[in-house]
């Protein structure tokens, strides 16, 4: 006996109403590409966010000139620029001023986001130069030689010493400190050994003192005068004292009796 089936097999799963199927699928199509996008915007939310936190919509700045500016000019006008510096660093430099800025990294008018760092490299001045050894040279060849090393000479000392007349004896600061460029050194020259003793001149006037420290190759320096038992106008004290040794053309300061003792 046969049993006849209601629903032929080749019609068991398919859809009964028209055109369902279709419509489905791509409703099912769009389903997943919304969940594919959705996972993208997601990640990016994540990604920039999370591990990589910069505004979305971020405005661009040029970058201002700074070379020449100081330090302190520099930083108002990268801020202004809506901009930051990051790091400052330092460099001799022969030319530039102390504490101007002398490189930026980016340079000028590039366009980058707000905020970006901007790095500065700022003078510290020319390089310092050490004072040259000129002790035990003529005179005039260590002032040629401290111009030539780029320093000046400041002023020219003498001082009474064994050294042979005309010869630095000393240079202030001392050679090999360091100076900035044009900086001054002051030379100590010798006037030579003492070799001339200082005369005598107690009892003499004035004017007779000053001719006979003039025939010794001396100077009659300062006077004043001050009450003692001896004639008015004749030298009672003298500095340096008699019988002192002494150099050329150094001053004999004297002191002069005003008479009556009293």
């Amino acid at each position: 006996m046969r049993i006849r089936r209601h629903v032929p097999p080749s019609m068991q799963w398919r859809n009964p109403v028209p055109g369902l199927g279709t419509a489905f699928q791509g409703r099912q199509s769009m389903f997943y590409a919304g969940t594919f996008v959705g996972a993208l915007v997601v990640g990016y939310a994540i990604a920039v966010f999370v591990f990589f936190p910069a505004p979305i919509f971020a405005s661009n700045k040029s970058v201002p000139s700074l070379l020449g500016l100081t330090t302190d000019q520099a930083q108002q006008a990268v801020t202004a620029a809506g901009l930051k510096v990051e790091k400052t660093d330092g460099v001799r430099h022969p030319t530039a001023p102390r504490g101007t800025v002398v490189w930026q990294d980016p340079p000028a008018g590039v366009v980058v986001p707000q905020g970006s760092s901007v790095q500065l490299t700022v003078s510290q001045g020319p390089q310092p130069i050490p004072v040259p050894d000129v002790v035990g040279y003529d005179g005039t060849v260590g002032q040629d030689l401290i111009q030539a090393s780029g320093l000046k000479v400041g002023s020219v000392d003498s001082a009474q010493t064994a050294a042979p007349k005309g010869v630095i004896v000393n240079t202030r600061p001392t050679a090999g400190r360091a100076l900035d460029p044009g900086g001054k050194v002051t030379l100590a020259v010798s006037k030579g050994a003492p070799t001339i003793t200082v005369p005598n001149l107690t009892g003499l006037t004035l004017d007779s003192a000053r001719v006979v420290l003039e025939q010794a190759s001396l100077t009659l320096g300062t006077y004043f005068r001050r009450s003692a038992p001896a004639p008015e106008g004749t030298v009672i004290e003298q500095q340096p004292a008699a019988g002192t040794l002494s150099s050329p053309g150094v001053a004999v300061n004297v002191v002069l009796a005003r008479g009556g003792g009293g």
